[in-house]
C-alpha cells in the first residue's frame, strides 16, 4: 500500500476542508481524530476518494506516513497541542516534522520549535487564514519554525494555498514563532477592519438614518473601488439577508461581539514592544464594550438615546457618504501601517528576517483581510525594502493627503450624532500624532522628572544625554539646579 504524503490530526471543519484540499491536489492524506466516530463519519462522506487513509490510533497514523513523516495538528490552541505532541514523540524519528496549523500564541511556537529541535524533531507553527472556504479551496498559509522543515512541506503548502496573479499565497516567514506572529498580526488587522466597517455602517444606518437595503447597495458599490476587499464584500452580502418577517436579519442579531484572543494578543505584544497599535487595540476594547449589553441598556435609560438623524438634501447626503468612505479607507491604511510597524519591531526583537512585501503577497488571496491595496503594500516594500513606515510611501501618503479632510468630517459627524467611532477616531489621532514634529511629551517628561526624578533629554543637547532638575528646591531657578545625569 502506498504510504501517505502527510497526516492530519483534528477533523473539525477546518481540518476536514484542509484534508480535502490536499486530496484534490493529489496528496495522499492520513487522518486521525481523537473521537473515532468523527473519523468514520468523515471517511463515509468520501467513500470513493483514493487519497484518504483513515487511522484510529496515533501509532497507525505515524506508520502510514512516508519519511520524513509530516503530521499537521488542527486542534485547539494551547495545552491540547502539547498533549498531542507528547503522544506523537514516542513514534517519531529524527527529521520527522510536526506542524501546528491552529491559532497558537507565537511564544508557544517558539518554545516548541526549540524543545523539539533538541529531540531531533522539526517543528512548524503556521498560520492558516481564510476560514472554512479558504481551507477547502485555497487559504493563505504563513509557516514559520525550524527552517530545515520547509523544503519538505513546501510542495504541499504552496499547492493547496490560494493564488494571487498565479503566485502562491504561502512562503516561509521566519524562524521560531515568526509564522504564528505574522498570523496574529493578520488577525489583529482583521479585528481593526471589521470594527472600521461596523462603525461606518453605524454612521450610515443610525447617524444618517439609511435603511439596511441602502447600506447594502453602498457597500456593494464601495467594493468595486479602492475598498475592494473580502470583508466589504461579505458585509454587502450580509445586509441582503432578511428574516422570516422580511426585516433585515442583521437587526435580529444581538450586538455583543465575541473574540478568541488573537486581537488581544496583538494588543499585548504592541504594549510589550512599545509600538502604538492603537486602532487594533481600540477594536478589541470595542468588542469588550459590546459585551456589556445589560449595562449599556441601563445607561441608555439614564443618559437618553442619540439624536435622530438630521435631514439631508441629495448633495449633503452624497458628500457625507463620501466622507465616511474616505474615513474608512484612510483608517484601513493606518491599520495596516500599524500592523507592519509591529512586525518590524518584533523582527528586531526576535532576530527574524521578515519579507514584508512577501507577507503582503501571502495576504492577497485566501485570507480574511485580502484586499486590493495589498498589492500596493507589496510594491512599496519592493521599491524600498528599508521602508520605515507605510504612511510615507508615495501611494499611501498621497491617499491620506487626499482623504484626511473627509476623514475629519466623518468623525465630527459621529460626535455630533453621539455615535461611537473608537477605531476611526483613534486612527485619526494616530495619524495626527505621527505627522506632528512637536508633541506635548516634553511636559510629560517634566512631570515624570518632578515627581520621580526620571530625568529628561534636552533639545539643545545630543540625544542620549539625560538631565535632572531639582524642581522643588529650585524655586524656578532652573539654571542652578539642572544637571547632567
Amino acid at each position: 500500500m502506498q504510504q501517505a504524503d502527510i497526516g492530519l490530526i483534528g477533523l473539525a471543519v477546518m481540518g476536514q476542508n484542509l484534508v480535502l484540499n490536499m486530496a484534490d491536489h493529489g496528496f495522499k492524506v492520513a487522518v486521525y481524530n481523537r473521537s473515532p466516530s468523527k473519523t468514520e463519519e468523515f471517511l463515509a462522506a468520501e467513500p470513493d476518494n483514493p487519497n484518504l487513509v483513515g487511522c484510529f490510533s496515533i501509532a497507525d497514523l505515524v506508520n502510514s506516513l512516508q519519511a520524513p513523516r509530516k503530521i499537521m495538528l488542527m486542534v485547539k490552541a494551547g495545552q491540547v497541542v502539547d498533549l498531542f505532541i507528547e503522544q506523537l514523540l514516542p513514534h517519531l524519528q529524527a527529521g520527522d516534522i510536526i506542524i501546528d496549523g491552529g491559532n497558537s500564541l507565537y511564544t508557544d511556537s517558539q518554545r516548541r520549535t526549540e524543545a523539539l529541535q533538541k529531540q531531533g524533531i522539526l517543528f512548524i507553527g503556521t498560520g492558516v487564514s481564510g476560514g472554512e472556504e479558504g481551507a477547502r479551496f485555497g487559504p493563505s498559509i504563513m509557516p514559520g519554525g525550524n527552517p530545515d522543515a520547509w523544503q519538505a512541506v513546501k510542495p504541499i503548502f504552496q499547492a493547496i494555498s490560494a493564488k494571487a496573479d498565479a503566485a502562491p499565497c504561502c512562503d516561509w516567514v521566519g524562524d521560531g514563532g515568526a509564522g504564528h506572529y505574522v498570523k496574529m498580526v493578520h488577525n489583529g488587522i482583521e479585528y481593526g477592519d471589521m470594527q472600521l466597517i461596523a462603525e461606518s455602517y453605524h454612521l450610515m444606518r443610525y447617524g444618517m438614518g439609511l435603511s439596511a437595503k441602502k447600506c447594502q447597495k453602498i457597500f456593494a458599490k464601495w467594493n468595486k473601488g479602492v475598498l475592494d476587499s473580502y470583508l466589504i464584500e461579505i458585509t454587502a452580502e450580509i445586509l441582503k439577508f432578511t428574516d422570516a418577517d422580511g426585516k433585515p436579519l442583521v437587526d435580529k442579531i444581538l450586538d455583543a461581539a465575541g473574540q478568541k484572543g488573537t486581537g488581544k494578543w496583538t494588543g499585548i505584544s504592541s504594549l510589550e514592544l512599545g509600538i502604538p497599535v492603537t486602532l487594533i487595540t481600540e477594536s478589541v476594547y470595542s468588542r469588550c464594550l459590546s459585551a456589556l449589553k445589560d449595562e449599556r441598556n441601563k445607561a441608555q435609560k439614564v443618559f437618553g438615546k442619540a439624536p435622530k438623524p438630521p435631514k439631508f438634501d441629495k448633495a449633503e447626503r452624497k458628500a457625507l457618504l463620501k466622507a465616511i468612505h474616505d474615513a474608512l479607507y484612510a483608517s484601513k491604511i493606518i491599520s495596516y501601517a500599524q500592523g507592519y510597524m509591529l512586525m518590524r519591531e518584533a523582527a528586531k526583537e526576535f532576530g527574524w528576517q521578515l519579507n514584508y512585501g512577501g507577507i503582503a503577497l501571502m495576504w492577497r488571496g485566501g485570507c480574511i483581510i485580502r484586499s486590493t491595496f495589498l498589492g500596493e503594500i507589496k510594491n512599496a516594500f519592493e521599491s524600498n525594502p528599508g521602508l520605515s513606515n507605510l504612511l510615507i510611501a508615495d501611494f499611501f501618503s498621497k491617499a491620506l493627503q487626499e482623504s484626511h479632510e473627509n476623514w475629519r468630517k466623518a468623525v465630527i459627524f459621529g460626535i455630533q450624532q453621539q455615535i461611537p467611532t473608537p477605531a476611526l477616531s483613534s486612527a485619526l489621532a494616530f495619524f495626527d500624532g505621527y505627522k506632528t514634529a512637536k508633541l506635548p511629551a516634553n511636559l510629560l517628561q517634566a512631570q515624570r522628572d518632578y515627581f520621580g526624578a526620571h530625568t529628561y533629554e534636552r533639545v539643545d543637547a545630543p540625544r542620549g544625554t539625560f538631565f535632572h532638575t531639582d524642581w522643588i528646591q529650585s524655586g524656578g531657578r532652573v539654571s542652578s539646579t539642572t544637571y547632567e545625569v
